[in-house]
């Protein structure tokens, strides 16, 4: 399979679980703006919606929306606790996490990276969101993740989120529980190996 994806958009997120669950894949660099590959070639080809993520199957059906792409993963993985089984009620307590990142606070953000946002626009959806990243704070508590000890379907998701917080809300002081969670992701070797591949992982160096 191959993913398409952007460096630092949503799309990290099926890219952070497909290392996180160790499927084999490659990775396709996009051009938001331009809608090209790196070869030159139309993205909208592949997805007419010209968003990421995208996720070509061996089959040659490409899915796209980030939580059915996230769904899609979970079911295939090699260990079943990222997503729990059908019947098992745990299952929908993790979907509804994942679409509620999806539909209160990704779609939020969509707002501020809207160049045509006016500025009054902006302080209403940051109030806004505010609130939404408050209940999050609160329900991942102590964690260390969202579901307790264990990694699952939506955490590689809201680390994208709270990366996007950190950088555009002025960081996470606001919300100790999530600059946690944010500071444990970035230990996983997952994270760093996606957020080195898309290079956005600022190597120590020795001196």
């Amino acid at each position: 399979m191959k993913l398409y994806y952007s460096p630092g958009a949503c799309s990290q997120a099926p890219h952070i679980l497909l290392h996180e669950i160790g499927l084999e894949h490659d990775a396709a660099r996009v051009d938001l703006r331009a809608k090209r590959l790196e070869d030159g070639s139309d993205y909208l080809a592949v997805n007419p919606k010209g968003a990421v993520p995208a996720l070509e199957l061996d089959s040659g059906e490409v899915l796209t929306e980030n939580a059915v792409i996230l769904q899609y993963l979970g079911d295939r993985a090699n260990w079943p606790e990222v997503l729990p089984p059908m019947g098992d009620f745990r299952r929908y307590r993790v979907l509804e996490m994942v679409n509620f990142i999806t539909t209160e606070l990704h779609k939020r953000f969509g707002f501020l990276f809207n160049p045509n946002a006016t500025d009054e626009m902006k302080q209403l959806v940051i109030s806004d969101l505010g609130k939404k990243l408050d209940y999050i704070d609160q329900e991942l508590g102590a964690g260390p993740y969202l579901f307790g000890e264990d990694v699952k379907l939506p955490d590689p998701y809201l680390f994208v989120i709270t990366s996007w917080t950190d950088k555009m809300l002025g960081g996470l002081d606001r919300w100790p529980n999530l600059k946690a969670f944010h500071e444990g992701m970035l230990e996983r070797r997952s994270v760093r190996n996606v957020l080195r591949f898309e290079g956005l992982l600022e190597e120590e160096t020795t001196t």
